[in-house]
């Protein structure tokens, strides 16, 4: 077996994407002698989980085919604003039409995240905490909470800003020095996300969870990474249903895609929450 078909079979194994020929070829060749074959697997992984899975000839056709959503003889699309973006979702009409009621994926998918929201949670009160979040502090009650440096709320994504461990260290202070859990952590325990996924066909389907999957939650979930739906994942009326015995987090983030998620989120959810008044 050459070291390409190595590293593909390693790849598979780990339930990962198949890379195309003319990625294995550039990875191997940019190094001579090649490196390990652990260090190739490594590298290709890394490479692959960072990466959109739609790039041209990123890919091995073969793979894309037999691990993208079902591909029916008709589609609709659909048009529509989240809490945190403007998305066009082209649902497969065999998931989507509206007799079929549930249906169940016959094979492993694997796709990306394009967004997530907490539906625990009012848009205005997500938006108070990442103001608060901002000011490096956050309320209970009338009571002012300064964050300590180390904490990050997995419900927001932000770190606490520097200057609030000096609140919460100076003397003759009469801020209690034990510290409240962090409410966003609390809530993100018990929340319910939605997510947009798309696959490496480009086909971009709602998700939600059915069941509460841990490494779900924002500020734990980053743009662009990919997850493992296992066969026998349930998608109803066009809505992957989510639950841990089928949903596998792989890792991986498209930089550019999370940091503008990150930085337009709390003007996205001002705007979205004034549109329901």
């Amino acid at each position: 077996m050459d070291l390409s078909a190595q590293i593909s079979s390693s790849l598979k194994s780990q339930s990962l994407p198949v890379p195309s020929q003319s990625f294995l070829t550039g990875l191997i060749s940019s190094r001579n002698p090649p490196p390990p074959l652990a260090s190739l697997v490594a590298t290709a992984r890394t490479r692959l989980l960072c990466s959109d899975l739609t790039s041209p000839n990123l890919l091995d056709p073969g793979w894309v085919a037999d691990h993208s959503f079902p591909t029916p003889s008709a589609a609709t699309t659909t048009s529509f604003t989240t809490r945190t973006s403007r998305v066009t979702v082209s649902t497969p009409a065999a998931a989507a039409a509206a007799e079929v009621k549930e249906t169940r994926l016959s094979r492993d998918v694997i796709v990306q995240v394009l967004d997530i929201e907490n539906l625990s949670r009012s848009r205005w009160e997500q938006v108070e905490e990442l103001e608060a979040i901002e000011r490096g502090e956050q309320t209970r009650g009338r009571e002012v909470i300064r964050l300590p440096t180390s904490s990050t709320s997995d419900e927001t994504g932000l770190p606490t800003p520097p200057n609030s461990t000096a609140a919460t260290q100076a003397p003759n202070t009469t801020t209690n020095t034990t510290q409240p859990s962090d409410p966003a952590v609390a809530t993100g325990r018990n929340a319910t996300h939605k997510l947009i996924l798309q696959d490496s066909k480009g086909t971009k389907l709602y998700a939600i969870e059915l069941k509460r999957v841990e490494r779900i939650a924002i500020g734990k979930v980053h743009i662009g990474e990919k997850i493992l739906l296992k066969s026998g994942t349930t998608v109803a009326r066009g809505v992957v249903l989510l639950e841990p015995e089928k949903t596998v987090v792989l890792g991986g983030k498209v930089d550019v895609w999370h940091r503008t998620w990150v930085e337009g989120r709390l003007a996205r959810l001002k705007e979205g929450a004034k549109n329901i008044n």
